[in-house]
């Protein structure tokens, strides 16, 4: 048989482990895998490491942006980024939006305005919102395809615009879990305590202190940690299957861990800005590295490094939470705004930093970038590189360090902590259902073969 696309001579991650063979690929999925495979089309993948793409289970798209946030980043340059890093499908967060994602009326217009912009797949979460609770918001999200839902406890949104997101208070989150929980659905959950966080930091501004060493402070570890195990113990009462996002310290993973072990339906992320920077050298890269929670210490970091590589952290993610230039143009670091821009930057990072610095395994790296994300999320066909699954799939080029320039970013605002850095290898080719979506010799595709998934 003649396949449309067969991939040859690369080393294929597998579930098995992997193996050098050829990948035959018809009507946008994986039809065959073994040797001799002949194609319509041919990529020689010799040298080349065959993983399954990306799927990253944490992106924020400011489209629409309400007038307030129209030039953040956009459904067409933020899908671009995506297949550029090797990301072939994303879960797109519930905010910055306006209106946020929070019902089934804002999901339609959120879809409306990405439909025929997407250069990957884009999975949509759903808002846990106080507002929108009594109207029957979980449901109607529910309804309408969304593949899980998002909360913080963390102060967010600006309540100056209407449709803007919300955090929640314990009640809400009480009473959206016990409704996502009637779902089957997962509720991820940003896990920092508000009073205190804001305190400190209203504190820390008050006495004239300006730099991100000072805004890291005012976020402590503990008060990571306590919002995590209150989350914990609501999912106990209520059932709820959880997740929480981007955490940022070993503790916060050690309490995940220990309830997972009691037989709570809970798992944990991390981003790859806490496995890369730390505290020491933030304030000489500048408030384009400011996030939250904060990038803590190297001895921090190590911990971290320890969890993932032992299995506790289920995937890593980039957060990609992009803004303007100005916001982060702040000479009190206090005052911009807390993203990083990280969507491109992913794959090569985890790849360079895990397999090659630290001796992670092909097969643990294409589980934290693709197929644990597809397992958390019930996502049946992505993930892994299997005869049946969509054929999503990027070539990395190791032992290929190169520097990231600002102009190599596809980002509507090309800014990012990683310019300048050197990346020790590089991503070669992305595909996405058999359709080429970036090479490093045709750049990012002008097609928009990526579809909004409803779930």
């Amino acid at each position: 048989m003649t396949y449309d696309l067969v991939i040859k001579n690369g080393l294929v991650i597998l579930d098995s482990g992997e193996v050098k063979t050829d990948i035959g690929i018809q009507d946008g999925v994986i039809a065959a895998i073994g040797s001799q495979l002949e194609g319509s089309k041919v990529i020689d993948a010799t040298g080349l490491i065959v993983s399954p793409g990306m799927i990253d289970a944490h992106v924020h798209i400011t489209e629409p942006g309400g007038g307030y946030r129209d030039e953040w980043e956009g459904y067409s340059t933020g899908t671009a980024s995506a297949a550029k890093g090797g990301v072939t499908s994303f879960l797109e967060m519930p905010l910055n939006q306006v209106p946020a994602t929070t019902d089934g009326e804002s999901l339609k217009i959120k879809y409306a305005a990405g439909e025929g912009k997407l250069r990957s797949d884009v999975y949509s979460f759903g808002g846990l919102v106080p507002y929108s609770l009594p109207k029957g918001g979980i449901q109607e999200l529910d309804e309408g395809g969304v593949i899980a839902y998002k909360c913080f406890m963390a102060t967010c949104g600006d309540r100056s615009i209407d449709g803007d997101f919300m955090n929640v208070d314990d009640y809400s989150l009480y009473e959206g879990m016990k409704q996502i929980a009637k779902t089957g659905k997962v509720l991820a959950i940003h896990a920092e305590n508000a009073a205190i966080t804001d305190r400190l930091g209203e504190i820390a501004y008050k006495n004239g202190e300006k730099t991100l060493k000072a805004y890291v402070e005012t976020r402590p570890v503990f008060t990571e940690v306590e919002p995590i195990q209150r989350a914990i113990l609501f999912a106990k009462e209520t059932g709820c299957r959880i997740h929480i996002c981007h955490v940022a310290c070993p503790e916060g993973v050690e309490a995940v861990t220990k309830a997972r072990q009691e037989g709570v339906d809970v798992t944990c992320e991390t981003c790859t800005h806490y496995m890369y920077f730390h505290t020491d050298e933030l304030d000489s890269i500048g408030p384009v590295v400011k996030c939250s929670p904060p990038i803590r210490d190297k001895q921090n970091q190590d911990g971290m490094w320890e969890k993932l590589l032992a299995g506790e952290i289920e995937f890593v993610t980039s957060d990609h939470s992009p803004c303007t230039p100005d916001l982060k143009d702040k000479e009190n670091a206090f005052e911009a705004w807390g993203g990083i821009s990280g969507l491109q930057n992913n794959v090569d990072v985890l790849f360079d930093e895990g397999v090659q610095k630290r001796g992670m395994s092909l097969q643990q790296f294409a589980g934290i970038i693709a197929s644990n994300v597809a397992d958390r999320f019930g996502i049946t066909n992505k993930g892994r590189i299997s005869v049946g699954k969509d054929a999503d799939i990027v070539l990395i080029k190791p032992n290929a360090p190169y520097t990231l320039k600002a102009e190599d970013l596809e980002y509507r605002n090309k800014i990012s902590p990683y310019i300048g850095r050197e990346i020790g290898a590089q991503i070669d080719t992305t595909i996405l259902r058999g359709h080429i979506i970036y090479s490093q010799k045709d750049q990012v595709t002008p097609e928009f073969p990526g579809v909004f998934v409803k779930c």
